[in-house]
């Protein structure tokens, strides 16, 4: 009898566990399909703000640390007082960290290495935030914008005396207006982007990315805008002051660069489009250095166009003041460099020369003979950071991916270097859950902050940009992001970007970054300072944030709670307003989101005035 009541007692413990395990499973995937359906704490936070209409930097404050208040806990009160950034003198109101002017000098001038990136050693780094000047005011609003710059955000008149019968820029009262003009369009950007249009298939979308080597102030690439192609601009911090910052200004893509021994920062078939009008770069020196590094940027089938010096040198030469022999020699340089590149000329009309790029390497059979084309053997012809030019020429690509769609199609259609199985781990269904994840991601924002496709921010960077999902999933013909692929990140997607009809670049953000301060009016970053832990000092990072967002700029920064904890601290001393959002998919995730504003102030003498 005691055997069958100990048996029945265990049949009954055994179904109170099971009634209980049960339960517990019940609950907790009841619980996990509400956190999964949108109504979870940040959802209904951000429904909230979205209904009030508030902006992002009046963000209700969250209960942050009952999710995840360890680390929080940790930290004792003498600990948790944030430093103070002092600001710097305002003689570094325009500051370059990696284009000072002064450390520019002690660098050779062979090949413009001094105009290259020289960034300071680490106890040469400024540790203080940098002032706007006194008188700073928003930029217009684009497409204002292009044809007007206020005088205080960038009061340099240099160049509307030096270029005054070109076109390029006048000053007119409080502010510089831009007529479209250039040393090559004295009549302006459109007609001169109508004669190329007559030889380049721009209206189709067939072209959507574009290279402008020295740039000037971008009214090329600003033209090119309302034909739906994006182009990015460069040109280097010289004696034509601040060519690059009336361009961002503008709000026009653009960085401070120069053709010399380094390989630009971009990937291999990048561009469908580059342009050089009359600026200044020897393509036929160094046996073609610069048309090559050029062909490796260009994408098969893309046009490279030559506008100025030597074309149509015999009516010119006389009014370039050269020899007639010496300009002859540069054409029959470029032209022999062309033909061995496998490029065939289109066009030849006035003093504007169009080249083609052939599609594939069938077509360039020819070459294959000839002694002076010599190959790259280096299997990755996208390792470009601080590298030297090479004289050798970038091979097709041995699996092509099949075709780029037109633009905008190409957004969302899937790259050729996804499609090929370029990028190791990636595949076609992995990169489309990451374009819907940004899209969900981006669609969350847009509730925290109203006016993100108001716009009220134009000129946008992507500190981390992945493929280029936040870009595609917030396009607008509003604004346009910059897609920064960090050298140390996982994989190298940059190509893909441009595949998608976007620009980007390479950079390491444990240095500043080739720009201005004040030309950004967001940043976003996302896994950012996860991807830079012990790589770098994190207040160098978000120091050069500071710098080059200009005042009432806003950022949005996506990371591991940690790392926000983190950044939260070190900006709560760098006049940024800032508030702390969950996770769209609720409070239990991880990940979250900081938003902030960057104060307004101004250097006034010696000191800020806010």
């Amino acid at each position: 009898m005691a055997l069958k009541s100990n048996s029945s007692d265990g049949r009954t413990r055994s179904s109170v566990q099971i009634f209980i395990v049960v339960g517990l499973c019940c609950f907790f995937y009841i619980l996990g399909a509400w956190q999964r359906s949108g109504f979870g704490k940040g959802d209904s936070i951000a429904l909230e703000i979205s209904k009030s209409g508030a902006d992002c930097n009046i963000v209700p404050s969250l209960n942050f640390e009952t999710h995840h208040g360890g680390e929080v806990e940790s930290i004792n009160e003498s600990e948790s007082k944030p430093k103070v950034f002092e600001p710097c003198h305002p003689r570094y109101t325009d500051y370059t960290p990696c284009q000072d002017q002064r450390r520019a000098m002690t660098f050779p001038r062979d090949s413009m290495n001094y105009r290259e990136r020289h960034c300071p050693p680490e106890e040469e780094k400024l540790h203080c935030l940098i002032p706007a000047p006194k008188g700073y005011v928003t930029p217009f609003p684009w497409p204002k914008s292009r044809d007007y710059v206020p005088y205080a955000n960038a009061p340099y008149k240099s160049l509307t005396v030096e270029k005054a019968i070109q076109n390029w820029i006048q000053y007119e009262g409080n502010v510089f207006r831009f007529p479209g003009g250039g040393t090559q369009f004295p009549q302006g950007a459109d007609k001169y982007i109508d004669q190329l249009a007559s030889v380049i298939p721009i209206k189709n979308g067939t072209v959507r990315t574009a290279l402008d080597t020295g740039c000037g102030v971008a009214s090329w690439g600003a033209y090119l805008w309302s034909r739906n192609v994006i182009a990015m601009s460069f040109a280097p911090r010289d004696s034509h002051e601040a060519q690059v910052q009336f361009a961002l200004e503008r709000g026009v893509p653009a960085v401070i660069g120069v053709l010399g021994t380094i390989k630009m920062p971009y990937p291999c078939r990048a561009f469908d489009m580059a342009h050089c009008s009359r600026c200044l770069i020897p393509w036929g020196a160094n046996d073609g250095r610069y048309m090559i590094e050029v062909d490796r940027v260009l994408r098969p089938g893309g046009y490279w166009v030559l506008s100025g010096p030597p074309i149509n040198w015999k009516t010119n030469y006389k009014a370039w003041q050269r020899p007639k022999e010496e300009l002859q020699e540069e054409q029959r340089k470029i032209e022999e460099i062309a033909n061995l590149l496998c490029w065939e000329k289109k066009s030849e009309k006035g003093e504007i020369a169009v080249w083609q790029k052939k599609v594939n390497d069938e077509s360039c059979r020819a070459r294959r003979d000839d002694s002076r084309a010599n190959f790259c053997k280096s299997s990755d012809a996208d390792d470009v950071w601080y590298k030297k030019m090479e004289g050798c020429i970038t091979p097709y690509p041995e699996v092509a991916g099949g075709e780029l769609k037109a633009f905008p199609e190409r957004l969302y259609a899937i790259p050729p270097r996804i499609s090929s199985g370029s990028i190791p781990g990636v595949s076609a269904e992995s990169y489309q859950e990451d374009s819907n994840k940004w899209k969900k991601h981006v669609n969350a924002y847009k509730k925290i902050n109203r006016l993100l496709d108001s716009g009220r921010y134009r000129n946008i960077m992507d500190m981390n940009a992945g493929f280029g999902g936040f870009a595609a999933a917030i396009q607008s013909p509003k604004l346009w992001v910059m897609n920064v692929v960090p050298t140390i990140a996982d994989k190298n997607t940059l190509g893909v970007i441009y595949e998608r009809g976007l620009i980007g670049i390479y950079h390491d953000w444990c240095e500043a970054f080739s720009t201005y301060p004040r030309t950004y009016d967001l940043i976003h970053a996302h896994g950012l300072f996860s991807l830079y832990k012990d790589k770098c000092n994190i207040e160098d990072i978000l120091l050069e944030m500071d710098r080059i967002l200009r005042p009432e700029g806003a950022i949005i920064i996506r990371d591991e709670v940690d790392e926000i904890i983190k950044v939260k601290k070190i900006v709560g001393g760098m006049r940024w307003d800032t508030k702390m959002v969950d996770h769209e998919d609720g409070p239990l995730v991880p990940e979250k989101i900081l938003v902030a504003v960057k104060q307004y102030w101004v250097a006034s003498g010696n000191s800020t005035s806010s």
